[in-house]
């Protein structure tokens, strides 16, 4: 079995629980996981994307059907003791995500213990010279499985299996990463949570905004075991310069991984069944030019990005003269025009923390009108 770090497995098809099943086979998890801990029994975390309600096939959440032949792997292995561990974004119930999602019925059928994360204790670790506050369950794993989706993000062009580490946060802890600007803290992260498999849905990811709402169709699902690696793939995929996303360079700095995939060994285990449309993956970086952002928080600003497709699209926009300010940046400071409760001094100011996508569209709209 090659346990080299620099090699991903690739496959495609629609049959996405027998596709899990399968790649995790040829990938050897169960191999690495008895490589790494031994024979006796142990504890697998298993953390998928569940940044808020919405179906999977809308593009932002992992598909039900991989963790559950994630699970049915496991179990066929003889691993019983297995727990699935999120939170939402601040904003969003992790409760509401489980049931919407299907992970309650998940947890119910095989036994697995459900956890979220906005309820669990955290403390403070050492992640590679910066400290940061993660949740114990995730400290208290032997082998943690992540299982991230692949899709576009409004602040960090893309986010895959680094990125998805911040679910393991509190919430405070998050607004925290906005402050800080995102990239350098996710880097750091990927040092003080160390993920032993990857698990990639790339299934439909919606290639702009992190929330879903525009999937893509790719009918695709990869194993990697370096998530520096993977997440420099993955912006290959996409047609992303590796540079443009900041923390997988801090993740790297961090020696969590190599973002060079000249020297990747993908295996793909069968031919694509469709061709990947790329055509909406720059609609939200073009979007953030109307807005001015400033620390804002995914969830404020995952609601604007969509708003203002929806405006754009209905020719709303033409009127609209100032940026849009939105972010913890401007609490305190007066202004034109801004979007969440950190603007309250502006003169025209939505309140909510965050506002809806409904509240923002129509607060635009009204405003441009």
């Amino acid at each position: 079995m090659n346990f080299d770090n620099n090699v991903l497995f690739v496959i495609y098809g629609t049959d996405y629980m027998a596709m899990t099943e399968e790649l995790l086979a040829r990938a050897g998890l169960d191999e690495r996981i008895r490589t790494k801990c031994g024979t006796e029994k142990i504890r697998i975390g298993i953390k998928p994307n569940l940044v808020a309600p919405v179906p999977a096939e809308e593009g932002a959440t992992t598909h039900p059907q991989v963790v559950e032949g994630l699970i049915r792997y496991l179990k066929k292995h003889g691993y019983e003791n297995l727990v699935i561990m999120e939170s939402s974004w601040v904003g969003d119930r992790t409760e509401d995500a489980f049931d919407l999602c299907g992970y309650y019925a998940l947890a119910e059928k095989y036994g697995v213990e459900l956890l979220d994360m906005k309820k669990a204790a955290a403390r403070k670790i050492d992640c590679a010279g910066m400290e940061l506050i993660v949740c114990e369950p995730a400290l208290q794993v032997d082998f943690l499985i992540n299982v991230p989706v692949l899709k576009g993000h409004c602040q960090t062009r893309m986010t895959c299996a680094l990125k998805n580490m911040k679910g393991l946060l509190p919430d405070s802890q998050k607004r925290a990463f906005h402050r800080m600007g995102l990239h350098a803290p996710i880097g750091h992260l990927s040092a003080g949570i160390r993920q032993d498999f990857i698990l990639v849905d790339s299934i439909c990811g919606d290639l702009s905004f992190e929330d879903g709402g525009n999937p893509v169709q790719q009918d695709r699902l990869m194993a990697a075991f370096d998530p520096v690696l993977c997440d420099a793939w993955c912006c290959y995929l996409l047609h992303i310069p590796v540079e443009e996303v900041l923390y997988i360079g801090y993740a790297a700095a961090c020696g969590c991984g190599s973002p060079d995939i000249s020297h990747a060994v993908v295996t793909e285990l069968n031919d694509p069944i469709r061709d990947m449309d790329l055509s909406s993956a720059g609609k939200a970086l073009r979007l953030s030019e109307i807005a001015e952002d400033v620390e804002s928080c995914s969830a404020c600003y995952g609601a604007l990005m969509p708003a203002l497709n929806r405006l754009q699209e209905e020719g709303l926009l033409d009127n609209l003269q100032e940026k849009i300010c939105i972010g913890q940046g401007y609490r305190g400071k007066k202004g034109k025009l801004g979007v969440g409760n950190c603007t309250c001094h502006f003169d025209h100011y939505l309140p909510g923390c965050p506002p809806t996508e409904q509240e923002m569209y129509e607060f635009i709209k009204q405003y441009s009108s």
